[in-house]
């Protein structure tokens, strides 16, 4: 549809390309120019770390603060007991009180890269569902919020019809999810006056049901707004890569790994990337997207350094373009390089090369190491390696080796 906005807000997601659907273009945007608006993004707590996947909400939160409105970011700490089974063939394996918590502790060490957190109006609060929905009483809520839920309205979301059109067994437990999630809205409009929940186009179908709670239980006017469901030009889901997820914490994956994952965007992603990832002016973005040949290259620093910077900061950034430069530019090792450290007992008996491969996460598994290998993808101190069951010593790390699989994925491995 053709919307021109009024809000800083809405033009900043339209432009930009975070804006897949919205429940209502026009109130959202005049509320959005009247005051401040409080607005959330929920979070299950599955892993120690959000992956790149969810970067696009982190930063839609960020535009929302730096036009000036409130995020209020929800860790799902009740709903993680359940499991969102959006658009998933099988059910979550469920964790213990104890794994979801530690799960919170590790995710909220990202947002404060990324929103002010504060007591002003538009500064950014966390909040744990946990509050609310654990405290639940279960007759109660049968009584006074599941009365508004249609059963058969809920089998004909496609998150759900998409499950069961394969036959693929769809629990209670996973049914109750939008249920809960739809409450959140309604308590966080209670508690904080929250009038937007944000989220992926996955989540159209919950948005929309907390949306028509809230309207019937305290008769409010609230909005959704939701983002497109990347993937990368060449169809990949966004936030995997060859090696497995880019998570966001640094100790999950080094600041130089976040850095290189960038510093590989297909061609013809840059342009796209830089508007969804950076705060670089939009002509800016067009500009170094639409370059060709060779100097994509330098656009693709550009990207690499804008993201690390916001997530790792600035000298994180440096550091790893440093190290890039000296692998790709000089054939040297870099400080900065994913390591291996391996013990004097591991080496008593000597390891092999497709061993090392495995152990510094190049390949999945011996097969993979052994085809790369057999490929002439692998080389060993930038020279072509052939044996995949060449043993190594400790003599042979007296000084680290450095593996290269491929052009642009390194480790080293060194004697700890």
């Amino acid at each position: 549809m053709t919307y021109h906005p009024k809000s800083d807000f809405m033009r900043v997601m339209m432009e930009r390309g975070f804006l897949a659907d919205c429940t209502d273009y026009q109130g959202l945007d005049e509320a959005l120019v009247a005051g401040v608006v409080p607005a959330y993004i929920g979070f299950d707590a599955t892993a120690q770390s959000l992956h790149v996947g969810s970067l696009i909400q982190i930063m839609m939160l960020r535009w929302l603060q730096k036009c000036g409105h409130k995020p209020i970011v929800l860790m799902g700490g009740g709903t993680t007991k359940v499991g969102d089974p959006s658009f998933r063939a099988e059910e979550r394996p469920l964790l213990t009180p104890a794994q979801i918590d530690a799960n919170i502790a590790g995710i909220r060490q990202v947002f404060s890269a990324y929103v002010r957190f504060g007591e002003g109006a538009d500064d950014a609060i966390m909040v744990n569902n946990a509050e609310w929905l654990d405290a639940l009483n279960y007759l109660d809520f049968l009584r006074d919020i599941g009365r508004h839920f249609s059963v058969n309205r809920m089998l004909a979301f496609e998150s759900v019809k998409s499950r069961l059109d394969r036959e693929q067994s769809l629990s209670f437990l996973e049914f109750n999810y939008m249920i809960l999630q739809a409450y959140d809205f309604l308590e966080l409009f209670r508690r904080y006056g929250c009038r937007l929940q944000m989220g992926g186009s996955d989540q159209w179908g919950n948005i929309v049901n907390g949306i028509d709670l809230t309207r019937r239980v305290l008769d409010a006017e609230i909005w959704g707004l939701t983002s497109p469901l990347l993937t990368t030009s060449d169809g990949k889901k966004m936030g995997k890569s060859a090696s497995g997820a880019v998570w966001l914490n640094a100790d999950l994956l080094s600041p130089y790994e976040f850095w290189q994952f960038w510093r590989n965007t297909t061609d013809a992603d840059v342009g796209r990337f830089l508007k969804l990832y950076t705060e670089l002016p939009l002509a800016e973005c067009d500009r170094l997207g639409a370059l060709a040949g060779a100097e994509i290259n330098a656009a693709k620093i550009i990207l690499a350094n804008e993201v690390t910077t916001l997530l790792h900061g600035k000298p994180a950034a440096e550091a790893a373009e440093a190290t890039a430069r000296e692998v790709f530019e000089k054939g040297g090792v870099g400080d900065d390089l994913p390591t291996l450290a391996l013990t004097q007992a591991e080496l008593a008996e000597g390891i092999s090369l497709a061993q090392l491969v495995v152990r510094s996460g190049l390949a999945k598994s011996g097969k993979d190491a052994k085809r790369l290998i057999a490929e002439g993808g692998l080389r060993v101190n930038d020279a072509p390696a052939v044996d995949p069951g060449h043993v190594f010593t400790a003599t042979d790390l007296a000084q680290p080796l450095k593996l290269t699989a491929g052009r642009k994925r390194h480790a080293l491995v060194s004697l700890g």
